[in-house]
């Protein structure tokens, strides 16, 4: 259960930050559905508006194509233990070509990577000079 209200579409319609910021994820995603999270973000217009303002920049177009997006917020949202964002974004990526093959293998990477970490970790290696990116004259 929320620790906030979940904004309806009704209520937001009475407020133009929180309808022009809906109306926005709508347009840009091509999709009526507005998830809980931009919901309950409603809750603070300020937080909502900088909250989509970044998020559609940084998922927007880039040198990264949408699904290694997708894959990198799934990886994160793992590594957080955000069983919401987990889903969203797995859905996501689903909706941009991800396969079960693919899914699979993401997560073989993201479990191997979570067993090497704790045991560099643990064991405190030094970085390989090898490994550095050296600082400029």
């Amino acid at each position: 259960m929320a620790t906030v209200k979940l904004w309806s579409d009704a209520e937001a319609a009475t407020d133009p930050r929180i309808g022009a910021v809906f109306a926005d994820i709508r347009a840009t995603r091509g999709s009526d559905f507005i998830n809980n999270f931009w919901r309950g973000l409603a809750n603070d217009p300020a937080l909502l508006e900088r909250t989509w303002s970044v998020l559609k920049t940084v998922m927007g177009p880039g040198t990264l194509d949408p699904l290694t997006k997708e894959l990198v917020y799934i990886a994160v949202s793992i590594a957080n233990g955000c069983p919401y964002c987990i889903h969203s974004h797995t859905a996501a990526a689903r909706a941009k070509g991800l396969t079960d093959a693919q899914h699979g293998e993401f997560l073989a990477v993201v479990g191997m990577a979570n067993q090497t970490n704790a045991l560099v970790n643990g064991m405190q290696i030094p970085v390989d000079p090898a490994f550095r990116v050296e600082e400029g004259p």
